[in-house]
């Protein structure tokens, strides 16, 4: 382990984080097992983000040793705390929050932790569910008027997310979520995701870190018992939005039945400028009015180069 690489963030600013490079990282969970493969990573990895087996085994192995740690010692509060108010209460989800920008590879970030945290013996019932699903009908957007502002905190059912967060905290034994199609853009009518009483949820989507709307006292983050921010140069995170739109130009949307079907015959010059509209008009005034602003909410930050690969974890000291 080389020295230097961990620094106090705090002594140099206000943010109580302390900053690990990617070499150390690797090294403070030596003994933990890699429970995936290469076929899994490339199953789960996202269109466009290149991470790897060897980056699972320095970033994320030690990340699912680390949330091990965090539900266990939830589990014994929990536990301790039943007993001196005299119940005998059963132990709850422990829920972890994923957030990021579009294109930055929080969708990548959060099937890993599913499937590694899976693999532990004390959690092998472990849920993930996207905020999508929350995000109001396109005809309820279109008839208020903020179909332009799809994805910004306005366009999701807020009190639907956190009712849904809640019922699953509290340990109900089936929750259902609305299902959402990337394919049409939009919620399928009579289709849900069911939720089982998991030992972990993991809710991820844009603004999950979100702290409570003016005149409510809660947000689906106050649900959270950790949560994980994935971040990026603003300008990286443009470059791997512009490719990922191509690439799915090229597959998806060529689909007859996908709503950006419009966009699969364009010229790659038209494409581009296309894609680059959209970051400009809509996901950057996101990105930087609400989804940047929720990074110092977070218990640990994912810091990304510029090539997709994480390099940095910030984590939260208090």
């Amino acid at each position: 382990m080389q020295a230097g690489h961990r620094r106090d963030t705090s002594a140099h600013s206000s943010t109580p984080f302390l900053e690990v490079a990617r070499d150390e990282w690797a090294a403070l969970a030596p003994t933990t097992p890699l429970t995936i493969n290469e076929a899994d990573v490339l199953r789960l990895r996202s269109l466009g983000d290149p991470v790897d087996i060897a980056e699972v085994r320095e970033v994320y192995v030690p990340l699912s040793r680390l949330l091990n740690l965090h539900i266990m010692n939830a589990r014994e509060l929990h536990r301790a705390t039943s007993s001196f108010v005299g119940e005998r209460s059963a132990r709850t989800p422990f829920v972890i929050g994923v957030a990021g920008s579009v294109a930055v590879g929080k969708s990548t970030v959060a099937r890993l932790l599913r499937e590694l945290l899976r693999r532990w013996d004390d959690t092998p019932r472990v849920e993930l569910v996207t905020t999508d699903g929350f995000l109001y009908p396109n005809a309820e957007l279109k008839r208020r008027g903020i179909m332009h502002r799809k994805g910004f905190p306005e366009s999701y059912d807020q009190r639907a997310l956190l009712r849904f967060v809640t019922q699953v905290k509290s340990g109900m034994p089936e929750v259902r979520a609305p299902f959402y199609s990337h394919m049409v853009y939009d919620i399928v009518p009579d289709a849900e995701i069911v939720v089982h009483a998991p030992d972990v949820l993991i809710v991820e989507g844009l603004n999950v870190l979100q702290p409570p709307q003016p005149g409510r006292a809660l947000s689906v983050s106050d649900m959270f018992d950790f949560s994980v921010y994935v971040d990026a140069r603003t300008a990286d995170i443009e470059r791997w939005y512009i490719e990922r739109f191509l690439k799915l130009q090229k597959g998806a949307f060529a689909n007859p039945s996908s709503y950006f079907r419009r966009y699969a015959d364009l010229s790659e010059a038209d494409a581009r400028a296309t894609a680059h509209e959209i970051w400009s008009t809509i996901n950057l005034p996101n990105l930087e009015k609400n989804v940047l602003a929720t990074r110092s909410r977070a218990r640990l930050i994912l810091r990304k180069s510029a090539d997709h690969t994480v390099e940095r974890v910030l984590l939260r000291k208090v």
